[in-house]
């Protein structure tokens, strides 16, 4: 009963100690290095546009067959530039009519 009391009591204090902990820790002001801005950006080094990138696509007329594709990144970039803007145009370019709306 002895050993069961002394092993509630540290627990007790155990948790105290964590529950106070950062609770003393966030009562001191930051220091502006300390700060940490939360969706800022991180600097990383540009990828190179010259830089070969292959990517597997699947046969649209099959399940089972794919090809793998490798162009620059360059070349990546401006085939999915041109596709979203050959979207973009199918978008406008289609009419509202009174029975199907926009």
């Amino acid at each position: 009963m002895k050993d069961k009391l002394s092993l509630a009591t540290a627990a007790a204090f155990a948790l105290a100690s964590v529950i106070s902990g950062p609770a003393s820790a966030q009562a001191q002001p930051a220091k502006p290095s300390d700060i940490v801005v939360q969706g800022e950006l991180q600097k990383t080094k540009a990828p190179d546009p010259d830089e070969v990138v292959c990517e597997k696509q699947q046969d649209p007329s099959s399940r089972l067959v794919s090809h793998r594709v490798c162009k620059t990144r360059a070349e990546w970039a401006e085939q999915r530039r041109l596709q979203q803007q050959e979207i973009y145009q199918i978008q406008i370019q289609r009419g509202c009519n009174g029975a199907q709306g926009c």
